[in-house]
């Protein structure tokens, strides 16, 4: 059993940048990739980046490669999404997921994943 507990957001003004933090227990969580998804309100969940915890592949969405950067830090067990340039339709509550999984069609599936966080929501004002 792993449980995420994800962290940071708030509210944000456009332009501005923000870092969510996703911390691990429990299980064998460093075999474990991680993946952010978020949510808006009347839409689904929607990938927005992941990293294979061995070996360290990151993965991002269009919508955000080049403003987001997804790392971990395996002594802390965490891994942290900045997200920078924010725009208002960033706004969602985000969530981080771990599974036992590799390569990008698993990674940007939320089936995909086991376990979840309970969210952290993130405004972005314009």
């Amino acid at each position: 059993q792993v449980q995420l507990v994800e962290s940071g957001g708030g509210l944000v003004q456009a332009g501005g940048f923000t870092t969510l933090s996703c911390a691990a227990s429990g299980g064998t969580s460093s075999n474990y990739a991680i993946g952010w998804f978020r949510q808006a309100p009347g839409k689904g969940r929607e990938f927005v980046a992941a990293i294979e915890w061995r070996g360290g592949g990151t993965y991002y969405d269009h919508l955000v490669k080049g403003r987001c950067t997804i790392a971990r830090d395996n002594a802390k067990n965490t891994v942290y999404l900045q997200m920078n340039s924010l725009k208002p339709e960033d706004t969602a509550k985000y969530y981080c997921a771990a599974g036992l999984l590799s390569g990008w069609g698993a990674l940007i599936t939320p089936s995909s994943y086991i376990y979840w966080g309970q969210g952290t929501q993130v405004t972005v004002s314009s």
